[in-house]
């Protein structure tokens, strides 16, 4: 078996908690999700990557930092109207 990390452990005690008071029914479904889950082919990059709103692009961080800050516009940038 795999071993777990530290946080990996709290978390499955805090959910073990949790299903304690969950009917048959519910553990079972669960217990489903997480078998079909088990036979899916995951790779680290694509479920970090969808959890957290990542993109990828060909610019470097560089080319986007410049793009962000050229497109600020500071100062006066408003149209006050008289009375």
């Amino acid at each position: 078996m795999a071993t777990m990390t530290y946080t990996e452990r709290n978390m499955v005690k805090a959910y073990s908690l949790m299903l304690d008071n969950l009917s048959l029914a519910a553990k079972t479904a669960i217990a489903d999700y997480l078998a079909k889950s088990l036979k899916k082919e995951q790779t680290a990059d694509s479920d970090f990557y969808n959890l957290y709103g990542a993109w990828k692009s060909d610019k470097s961080a560089e080319d986007i930092i410049t793009e962000i800050r050229d497109s600020r516009s500071f100062g006066n940038t408003r149209t006050i109207e008289a009375f």
